[in-house]
């Protein structure tokens, strides 16, 4: 009797994780097709609004790295508009879309990535972070960069472990995330963590990469505005190895 009751029970286990294993399956495939749709509504936009002669200028300001459809900014926000509204509706990142959106070859599928975040950063964590690192340096550029170090930035406002992930990443070999490490205090003003901010840029001082040098500059510029004598005494101790451009960057806004 106990060896059919243990059969039985081993049955019942079985049929569990068939009906278990084929929710899930259903769920995937209903995920998958969801998101396909979206994407393919997405497109559609971009298709009916390319223009081949922008393309053509906005692609050589890339140094043709990467297609265009032409359409500028400002357009496209407004031909996304409702679409944003209707996905903060859901309170939710769908990584799924925003990741099929980064696959395009297309360059605004990874701009509509960006409004998109920006548009949702308070719905997202510190553990989301894998999913911008993968943004940050697949098909990078300073374009992309230089707008997802603004969710990274965001984050960091709420969630105090990324100070140490920004240390970690100012060293990092990839100069995508470095440059974000440097520059995600950007907008922080009065909230800047002047001490993290010389921490990052001193690990990064004798770098021959313009990218780095540039952020630099633009970081303790904008903190100058601030903090204009922290600037002014950072540049003093560091002169003798900060680059000629960042000091020329920094310096901007400083009589």
């Amino acid at each position: 009797m106990l060896c059919q009751s243990n059969q039985y029970f081993e049955l019942c286990i079985d049929k569990s994780a068939d009906k278990l294993y084929n929710s899930i399956k259903s769920q995937y495939y209903i995920v998958k097709e969801i998101v396909m749709d979206k994407f393919t509504t997405v497109r559609k936009v971009f298709e009916n609004n390319k223009n081949s002669e922008n393309a053509t200028t906005m692609s050589a300001y890339m140094k043709n790295q990467f297609e265009f459809y032409g359409i500028p900014s400002p357009e496209r926000k407004k031909l996304f508009k409702e679409f944003i509204k209707s996905e903060k509706s859901y309170k939710i990142i769908d990584w799924c879309f925003l990741d099929k959106c980064y696959e395009d070859a297309h360059r605004e599928f990874q701009y509509l990535v960006l409004d998109y975040l920006l548009a949702m950063k308070k719905y997202i964590s510190f553990e989301d972070i894998k999913n911008i690192k993968r943004y940050i340096t697949t098909k990078p550029w300073w374009d992309t960069t230089d707008f997802l170090c603004k969710v990274i930035g965001d984050i960091g406002l709420r969630d105090t472990r990324v100070s140490k992930l920004m240390i970690e990443w100012s060293i990092n070999k990839n100069i995508w995330l470095t440059r974000t490490a440097i520059l995600h205090q950007l907008a922080y003003k009065n909230k800047t963590d002047s001490g993290l901010l010389e921490k990052i840029i001193c690990n990064c001082l004798g770098s021959d990469e313009f990218f780095i040098n540039k952020a630099i500059g633009w970081a303790l510029r904008e903190y100058s505005k601030t903090e204009p004598e922290w600037v002014k005494t950072f540049i003093n101790k560091y002169e003798g190895s900060l680059s000629s451009l960042s000091i020329k960057e920094a310096m901007k806004y400083i009589i």
